[in-house]
């Protein structure tokens, strides 16, 4: 969500955060665009719904129940334009986003909800390709491994740098067999210690309260 805000589209309409600002690393999985009261009915979640608020309704008690329907039904935020509907959000709504823990954001300025789409789209879609050609480029680099005879650490310490977090392969009885963290040299983290805090806070949850 927070990278939607940067791209020109939104960026454009002077966009204010004005609730759960500290909730905008939300990955927004689609765009979508409506004016319904009904529209959380036609969502799947984790879109990022763009609206000039005529949907929303004129009484208090109908705009909670909307905000409410959105945050139940998962989406990744609200944007509202403004000018058509409200010159400025009422404090209803608002506090409702809040407690819901729904990022909802206003813009100042009028803009095109077809170019802001095209625009969170082509960034997703670009996403999704670029996430592709790393995982081919892992799984060459491991094959690669393999046939060269490196065996079981090398592939780990390869998928460690890829997920850029230390990587284990344990037994079903929980014992640790390889580890492996990403980076190296002095200041390259212990997967061993790391290993160590995991399994710590695994028999503390199991211990229970």
């Amino acid at each position: 969500m927070r990278r939607a805000l940067e791209l020109p589209g939104l960026r454009a309409g002077l966009p204010e955060v004005v609730a759960c600002a500290d909730r905008l690393d939300r990955t927004v999985r689609w765009v979508h665009a409506g004016e319904v009261p009904y529209i959380a009915s036609l969502l799947k979640g984790g879109e990022l719904l763009l609206t000039t608020g005529l949907g929303l309704g004129s009484r208090p008690a109908e705009q909670r129940v909307f905000v409410r329907r959105l945050a139940e039904r998962g989406i990744a935020a609200l944007v509202v334009e403004l000018g058509s509907r409200f010159d400025r959000l009422p404090a209803t709504i608002v506090e409702t986003a809040r407690a819901a823990g729904l990022p909802l954001v206003q813009l100042h300025r009028e803009v095109p909800f077809v170019s802001v789409t095209e625009e969170v789209h082509t960034e997703i879609v670009n996403g999704h390709y670029a996430l592709l050609r790393q995982a081919e480029e892992v799984h060459r680099r491991c094959t690669e491994a393999l046939l060269d005879g490196g065996g079981v650490p090398q592939v780990l310490r390869i998928l460690a740098d890829f997920a850029g977090n230390p990587v284990f392969l344990e037994t079903a009885e929980g014992r640790l067999l390889y580890a492996a963290a990403p980076g190296a040299g002095p200041a390259a983290a212990d997967p061993l210690q790391i290993w160590e805090g995991l399994r710590g806070q695994r028999a503390a949850r199991a211990a229970g309260p």
